[in-house]
């Protein structure tokens, strides 16, 4: 995305699980191990309009702080203008921010759930007539490459068929009803009633017990929070029922990352 006038471009990720947009400025004093990001920076920006109201947000991987501002927001060929967001300088909360490759993040949530109750990007984007439709569409390629976002449709060139529909259980987060989750053919749980669609994360995460039995079934064990197995080790699938509807995950599906040794 682009902020300011000119504009200054900013990598950010486009979060469902949140509502807010925040980009970092520069910390006062420096600080060592904040990587290669962008930052944002006010007095280039001839359509900046600073806020004494502070902003603070608090994600899974930690919180950042800053303070409320409003500037020109461009995504393409869309552009929001005097719209309000952060300004962030303190992200040392953020977990491995340092090595992120990504400046900021851009909340996908609704309205309900926004920090200091300023309007999303999505909002204001139909509010202002720029789209086509009030909808968005992701397409996140398997390998992490060659993704796309469409903001007021979706690209038919990465689905067949028809949509399967689901109607939300929270408007804040996207939360759905969550039918079962069944491990191969021999474990079905029920016990969790909810998910949450989000796309700020790569992982599946659940409640500690009926996550420590989905781990005992594929043979993987915790090791500082996060759940390993011998690569050569056969796992059953992982089928997550939305709407009536099987979403099956293989293997390859379920692993984060393959380490030698």
């Amino acid at each position: 995305i682009e902020i300011g006038t000119p504009g200054q471009r900013m990598s950010v990720v486009f979060d469902t699980g949140s509502a807010n947009l925040w980009v970092p400025t520069r910390p006062k004093p420096p600080r060592l191990g904040q990587g290669t990001h962008h930052y944002y920076r006010p007095p280039k920006s001839s359509t900046y309009r600073s806020s004494s109201r502070t902003f603070s947000i608090e994600y899974g991987s930690g919180a950042v702080r800053g303070q409320f501002c409003s500037d020109t927001v461009a995504i393409g060929a869309l552009a929001l203008e005097d719209f309000a967001f952060a300004e962030v300088g303190d992200t040392s909360g953020l977990d491995h921010y340092g090595q992120a490759d990504f400046d900021g993040i851009l909340g996908l949530g609704f309205g309900s759930i926004s920090e200091g109750g300023v309007p999303t990007v999505m909002a204001q984007l139909v509010a202002s007539g720029q789209l086509d439709e009030p909808i968005f569409g992701f397409h996140l390629h398997t390998d992490g490459s060659g993704g796309e976002l469409v903001l007021g449709g979706v690209d038919p060139e990465h689905y067949v068929g028809a949509f399967q529909f689901l109607n939300l259980t929270d408007v804040g987060y996207w939360a759905v009803d969550l039918d079962r989750i069944r491990v191969g053919d021999v474990l079905t749980l029920t016990a969790s009633s909810a998910a949450i669609v989000d796309s700020g994360t790569s992982y599946l995460v659940g409640p500690e017990r009926e996550v420590r039995a989905i781990a005992a079934m594929i043979g993987a064990t915790s090791i500082l929070g996060m759940y390993t197995a011998p690569c050569d080790t056969p796992m059953p699938s992982l089928s997550v029922t939305l709407g009536g509807t099987d979403y099956i995950l293989e293997r390859d599906d379920l692993v984060v990352a393959e380490a030698a040794g």
